[in-house]
């Protein structure tokens, strides 16, 4: 495996493994951040009411796991003292990630600039969806590696 600073422009990363979104997980989401809506918690409801007939995970929790994913697909490196995430652009959650399934993230490094703290890494994600084959949702991940003096 490569570290970040290994990369180049056009290299591309899959996880191996299958992430699987659990209910316990989206419930833990919806307490840490507030949002309870009954689509994300409300099993019973769900089945008769929801167009998807499950809860669903919220989609910034698909976002928020794409850092875990990503460390799972590049080595450490020892010239980097911390990475920071620097922001997203053009998130965009394309189905729903039903309970239960499970997602697996793909990566390209689309551009690396210099900054006065390390590197900025700018990283296309999309994560797949296990039932479908269809992306959940697909973005571009900002990262900045600050390297050791």
């Amino acid at each position: 495996m490569k570290t970040l600073l290994d990369l180049s422009v056009g290299d591309s990363l899959e996880q191996s493994e299958w992430l699987p979104i659990t209910q316990d997980m989206i419930n833990q989401f919806a307490d840490a951040t507030g949002d309870h809506q009954w689509i994300h918690l409300d099993v019973a409801r769900c089945e008769m009411e929801s167009p998807f007939k499950s809860t669903i995970a919220h989609g910034f929790l698909s976002a928020s796991l794409m850092p875990k994913a990503f460390a799972e697909v590049i080595s450490p490196s020892d010239k980097i003292a911390s990475m920071i995430n620097y922001g997203i652009d053009k998130l965009r959650f394309l189905e729903p990630v039903k309970s239960n399934d499970s997602l697996k993230y793909h990566f390209t490094l689309v551009e690396v600039t210099e900054k006065p703290q390390g590197k900025l890494f700018k990283v296309e994600a999309s994560c797949l969806l296990k039932s479908s084959g269809n992306p959940a949702l697909f973005g571009s991940f900002l990262m900045l590696a600050v390297l050791k003096p």
